[in-house]
């Protein structure tokens, strides 16, 4: 199999670079300003996406934690610093003088009868050579068929995770949106996985006359594997709290909610109106209430009338009048006013 050397993907960044990252910046700028155009604005995390957040993250940290040498399978070679060249015998007597052999150092043992075992060893890691009953050294696809449900079994993991992290039930709408993406995106990295384990040119290493040439396959693919769902999680929960919170991905609402809203503020005026109606009804039909409302109009005339006649007062509005205030912008922005207050009524009474 081919491998791509680092001077081709070098060419490819510098070819396709300045064709993409122009357009991923405009779309960036465009799920940015997304929010002002649809005139929402930015609101606090809800409880619900807190806990979808908080369930990625924590899964994502529990990846990162798992690619830790230590909760990584044995690799012999590495234990005992051994060629892969190197006889059985003198392999397992090494392994032994470091810790107790166990039963299924002796069952790797007895498969270890050639150096394609060893190569196998190297692709599908201890547990499908010592455990698998049916496979053999002579049909290499069978230890990839076994060793699948444990390729597969963090990426379903994960897909169960990201179901229920972007559940309309548990997390709203917006999470939801992001269901599709988010299962597309765990699915192509569990068939990249499977791919992957599946044409790994494992003979290659036959060439390895040292330790330090060997491509230790199960190991880097499984670190790798763990890597990759730790940022697609992170990636999940970052797009999830930019878009429930209107920082960008902004869905617009649908017509129906924009008629429901508008409806809901509607609604409140003529609350408010029926309100100051019913206060104004008041007002008027009581007496008392009638009289101090009068009384309180008429002083508040004279004292106005007082103040406005005071030499100070005049001075100072003859003054704004004269060079501060744009009289004719006024009296265009009035008489704006008043035809588009009185057009309606005079459209409406031709039609009549």
């Amino acid at each position: 199999m081919a491998t791509i050397s680092w001077g081709t993907i070098k060419s490819l960044l510098l070819f396709f670079g300045p064709l993409v990252l122009p357009k991923a910046i405009g779309y960036y700028r465009s799920a940015r300003a997304a929010p002002s155009q649809h005139g929402l604005t930015v609101r606090p995390l809800s409880p619900t996406v807190f806990r979808s957040l908080l369930a990625l993250l924590l899964v994502s940290l529990v990846f990162l934690v798992k690619t830790l040498p230590i909760f990584a399978p044995e690799n012999i070679f590495r234990t005992t610093q051994s060629r892969l060249q190197i006889p059985v015998d003198v392999l397992f007597t090494r392994l032994s003088a470091v810790r107790p052999l166990t039963a299924a150092d002796t069952t790797l043992r007895s498969r270890f009868v050639n150096l394609e075992s060893r190569l196998l060893y190297i692709q599908h890691g201890p547990d499908a050579l010592s455990t698998c009953p049916f496979c053999t050294a002579d049909e290499p696809r069978s230890y990839l068929f076994y060793g699948l449900p444990a390729i597969l079994a963090p990426h379903l993991f994960n897909l169960a995770v990201l179901a229920l992290a972007t559940s309309s039930t548990l997390s709203g709408r917006e999470a939801s949106s992001w269901r599709r993406a988010a299962t597309l995106a765990a699915v192509t990295l569990a068939a990249a996985d499977v791919y992957l384990a599946s044409t790994y040119p494992y003979q290659s290493n036959a060439r390895a006359l040292r330790l330090e040439d060997v491509d230790f396959f199960f190991w880097a693919a499984r670190a790798r594997r763990y890597v990759c769902l730790a940022l697609l999680d992170g990636a999940v929960a970052w797009v999830l709290y930019l878009s429930s919170t209107n920082r960008a991905f902004v869905i617009p609402p649908t017509p129906a909610e924009r008629i429901e809203a508008a409806t809901r503020i509607l609604g409140g005026a003529k609350s408010k109106l029926n309100a100051v109606g019913i206060v104004k009804n008041t007002a008027i039909r009581d007496e008392e209430l009638r009289a101090r409302t009068q009384a309180y109009w008429a002083h508040e005339g004279v004292v106005m009338r007082d103040v406005m006649e005071e030499r100070e007062v005049v001075e100072g509005v003859n003054d704004a009048l004269a060079n501060r205030i744009d009289i004719r912008g006024i009296e265009r922005d009035a008489e704006t006013y008043a035809a588009n207050v009185l057009l309606p009524r005079q459209g409406a009474s031709r039609l009549q």
